[in-house]
């Protein structure tokens, strides 16, 4: 059992070990407050160069880094601090001297004297200065949160997936997918364009640029331009004949029936020996189909055909960026449109179009403005030069100033010259150059004005 005289001595014991820890914590808050925030800043400098340099960098990858920093630097300021610490004896005399003790707690310690009663308060004479204790601390946090989220763009041309492809190689990759969109077109040419694509991807990124790999890249878009090209004129060319035929089917001369199944057979023909092919199923209702009976065919399946080959065609326009392609020379070929044609013989055929009658006596039958609606002419007005205000930028050939102005012309006769050659005023046009030139100066003028 613990006598008074033990519990007042392990009383004054924790106290003076409490002072003593306080002190030593002070000391260690000394020492790591400059460095705390030089470190916070130049953190907060990595931090942002690494975001820019290494975007995709995890946020818990830079947090570690962070804590670990701080972990290594308040190490540092511990071992540095510690040359200063107070041991709890040092402690029990700065109570003394701060409670006016008299040595009573020192001469208690060397036994000599009595432990005196522990007070209602212990005080060490000591407080904290917290703007200095809390200010440099929370500086440092900012600037690293700072670093942390402060928006940061990466480097310019700075791209994860590496070097940029030609943007040739995309319109193309963007072609093929929208043709597979409809499933109108056979997937052998999407395939063979999509290996082709990737022979050139498979290449080493520093040789995309090159200049073999741009002409073989220049080689492919415009083989597949001209596919789309082909297989559209192709397509729209049979989809107007058998217009053609199932509209006029009764009632249309032979001559020019035979005209429109002659366009078709070569649209067929185009169609499958071209690169770019519709699908099977399409390819086989177009080869099965016999033009000479078109009016007994299901007018269902007809319209479904037709709207088919309009689909895969309105496919490649939307690939050539929705233009009107050699639509309307096709019309003026195939005599459809709203004009009459007019000729001095007869016209066997028919027609709605800028052709007129589709016969082969016909007319001319151009309709006007074949080429659109002509715009309204624009005037320009009178021009007229721009006043230069700064001499110094201006250019050789630059008009500077405009100014009306009069010839100075001598109007004195002219007498006997040097050489003896007499000079006369003469009249008319003598008095301009016949006169006054050499015989080889007058041959040669006339010469240049014949």
């Amino acid at each position: 059992m613990e006598t008074p005289k033990q519990k007042l001595e392990e009383a004054w014991t924790r106290e003076a070990g409490r002072v003593s820890r306080r002190v030593n914590l002070g000391w260690w808050i000394e020492a790591l407050t400059a460095p705390l925030v030089v470190v916070g800043l130049s953190g907060a400098c990595a931090l942002l160069f690494v975001r820019r340099e290494s975007p995709d960098t995890p946020a818990w990858q830079l947090s570690l880094g962070i804590a670990i920093a701080l972990f290594a630097l308040s190490g540092i300021a511990w071992m540095i601090a510690r040359r200063r610490f107070e041991k709890p004896d040092s402690s029990m005399v700065r109570i003394e001297a701060a409670m006016h003790l008299r040595n009573a707690l020192s001469a208690a310690r060397a036994g000599v004297s009595p432990w005196p009663n522990m007070p209602a308060k212990v005080d060490a004479g000591l407080t904290w200065n917290w703007q200095r204790v809390v200010i440099p601390p929370a500086v440092a946090v900012l600037f690293l949160l700072a670093g942390l989220f402060i928006p940061v763009s990466a480097l310019p041309g700075d791209d994860s997936s590496g070097t940029q492809e030609p943007d040739a190689w995309k319109q193309v990759e963007a072609d093929l997918e929208r043709l597979g969109e409809d499933e109108m077109i056979d997937e052998t040419y999407l395939e063979e364009m999509k290996k082709k694509l990737e022979e050139l991807r498979s290449k080493e990124e520093e040789e995309w640029f090159s200049h073999s790999s741009l002409e073989a890249t220049d080689s492919l878009k415009k083989q597949h331009q001209s596919e789309l090209q082909r297989f559209e004129r192709d397509l729209n060319q049979a989809d107007k004949a058998l217009g053609n035929l199932q509209k006029n089917a009764g009632g249309m001369p032979q001559e020019r029936k035979d005209q429109l199944m002659n366009q078709f057979d070569q649209a067929l023909q185009g169609l499958q020996n071209g690169g770019l092919k519709p699908n099977p199923g399409l390819l086989n209702q177009l080869k099965e189909l016999d033009p000479n009976n078109l009016g007994q065919l299901n007018p269902e399946q007809m319209q479904q055909l037709r709207e088919n080959l309009q689909k895969a065609g309105q496919a490649c326009k939307d690939c050539q960026g929705g233009g009107q392609g050699n639509d309307w020379m096709d019309e003026l070929l195939d005599g459809q449109g709203n004009g009459q044609g007019e000729g001095e013989g007869e016209s066997e055929g028919e027609g709605d179009g800028p052709g007129g009658k589709g016969g082969v006596n016909r007319g001319p039958g151009h309709a006007p403005g074949v080429l659109g609606k002509q715009g309204d002419l624009l005037n320009g007005g009178d021009l007229e030069a721009l006043e230069a205000k700064d001499l110094s930028k201006s250019l050789p050939g630059d008009l500077l100033q405009l100014q009306d102005g009069e010839h100075d012309v001598d109007k004195a006769a002219t007498g006997v010259q040097s050489g003896g050659r007499v000079e006369t005023t003469g009249a008319g046009g003598d008095r301009v150059w016949k006169e006054s030139l050499d015989p080889e100066e007058q041959k040669a003028l006339k010469k240049f004005f014949e």
